[in-house]
């Protein structure tokens, strides 16, 4: 997935290399650009579902700081309009304490224990941006609709005592769909090699076999030191919300926290 990721970015950027001339754009705004950084966050996950070993429930579960890849790009398709893509992905360990009761066959169950697992989580999204704006302003407010991709997938062992004896299960779950999007953005140019900015969007899922909400926001400064290649400073914040109909499993994550970019532009 993060390769694809990559080559959907480069695609959008190095778009721009087989464009017809165009007006300048907005001050704000550039052809083409990649960003590639980080995103350093303390993830709050709160996860439950059934397995073999009876329904867990995490409660919430806040983890160590960890630090997330994400890769951003953007292409102007003439001198308003244009795509917007972001990528990022958490796949960490964790391991939070389990507690809970279900019914298996009848009997009734109830113990607490460990869940030993991988998250992995995938959110791609793509957008097609209008920007609103002149040409010589310093400032640019956008809108954008498009689609997201997102994968979820818990693998681990749960393990402790229920009612009384100690055992453990093998525990694997995926589950991936694609959702409506809706970004909000806004652009200022405070100087040539200075910028700040501010990005909103909401994905809202309805139907199929998971239903759900992300929400997402960040606000920025760029600074370019050279013509092409500039540095970005961010705070960024995500939360995710998913429910599988057929068994009642949920998944919520909050990501919140700083992250810095590489951007190049063209």
């Amino acid at each position: 997935m993060s390769r694809h990721a990559l080559s959907i970015a480069a695609a959008l950027a190095l778009g721009a290399a087989s464009s017809f001339a165009w007006a300048e754009p907005a001050a704000p705004l550039d052809r083409a650009s990649i960003s590639l950084g980080a995103f350093y966050t303390e993830p709050r996950i709160n996860y439950n579902g059934e397995t073999n070993y009876g329904r867990i429930d995490t409660g919430t579960y806040k983890t160590d700081h960890v630090t997330l890849p994400r890769v951003k790009a953007q292409l102007l398709l003439g001198d308003s309009q244009g795509l917007d893509f972001d990528y990022y992905r958490y796949d960490k360990t964790y391991s939070p304490t389990l507690s809970g009761s279900t019914n298996i066959n009848g009997l009734p169950l109830t113990g607490n224990g460990k869940l030993d697992a991988k998250l992995k989580l995938d959110l791609a999204n793509l957008a097609y941006k209008w920007w609103i704006g002149s040409s010589g302003g310093k400032d640019v407010f956008g809108v954008g609709v498009g689609a997201a991709y997102y994968r979820a997938r818990v693998d681990g062992t749960a393990s402790g005592v229920l009612n009384g004896v100690a055992g453990n299960a093998a525990y694997s779950e995926s589950e991936h769909a694609y959702a409506p999007l809706v970004e909000l953005g806004w652009r200022h140019a405070i100087s040539d090699n200075v910028r700040v900015y501010a990005d909103a969007s909401g994905i809202k899922k309805n139907g199929g076999k998971i239903h759900g909400h992300i929400y997402g926001g960040a606000i920025g400064v760029e600074w370019y030191p050279t013509p092409m290649v500039g540095v970005v400073a961010e705070y960024s914040t995500s939360k995710i919300s998913l429910t599988r109909d057929r068994d009642d499993t949920d998944l919520n994550v909050r990501l919140s926290g700083p992250a810095a970019y590489v951007k190049f532009r063209f």
